[in-house]
Formats: C-alpha cells, structure tokens, sequence
C-alpha cells in the first residue's frame, strides 16, 4: 500500500484510465492495470492479484450504470455467473503455482488473442 501513496497523481491518472477502459470494453482495464502496477514495484502474481482487486469494483459499478442504462439485460448475464465463479475461484487456487515467468506469458498471449479478435472484426 505504500507504494501508492508515494505516487499519487499517478495512481490517480491510472486509476482513472483502467476505469475508462473498463467501462468502454469491460474488464478490459486490467490490461492497463497489471502492467502499471509491476512498473510500481508489484511481482508479477502481486500485480495480477491487485488488478483483481482493482477491477471488481470497477466493474461493479459499470455493471449497475449498464443495467440502469438498459444496455444490459440481466437474463443475458446469468448464464454464465456460476461458471464464471468457478473459474475465478481455479484461477485464484492456480496462481501460487504458476511460475512468473509463465504467468507474463499467458497473460501475453490472451492480450495479442483480445488484439488480433478485435482487428479482424
């Protein structure tokens, strides 16, 4: 925790972009967060729990406003709530185990799949 305090404005203008590209593409801020946070002083694992972190209430209330919005509907969503959780809770139980090194280019390669997905649509 200390290392945000140190840098303020900084964490300020970052915590303002993972939420604006969390809110345009949904969970897409953790692709600005975990970067941000290793250049902070985090360990790789560390940054990507924290990015967790981050993101949940983050998305939280970008999923409330899309809701009230009506740009979401709730029976769309549901579906894949259970499994979702299951997944998260694997993920959590899996990431002590991954090496760093691996876990850096896992995250890689799902960010070039998301980059290329959205060139070629």
């Amino acid at each position: 925790m200390a290392f945000l305090k140190s840098r303020g404005l900084i964490t300020a203008a970052a915590g303002l972009a993972i939420g604006v590209v969390n809110g345009l593409l949904g969970a897409g801020g953790g692709m600005i967060a975990v970067p941000l946070l290793k250049k902070m002083g985090l360990e790789q694992r560390e940054a990507h729990a924290n990015a967790v972190a981050i993101i949940l209430p983050i998305s939280i209330v970008s999923a409330v406003l899309y809701l009230i919005k009506d740009y979401v509907k709730i029976s769309d969503a549901i579906p894949f709530i259970p499994t979702g959780l299951l997944g998260a809770f694997i993920g959590t139980l899996i990431l002590k185990k991954i090496k760093p090194s691996w876990l850096k280019r896992i995250f890689a390669v799902f960010m070039l799949y998301a980059g290329i997905r959205l060139l070629l649509r």
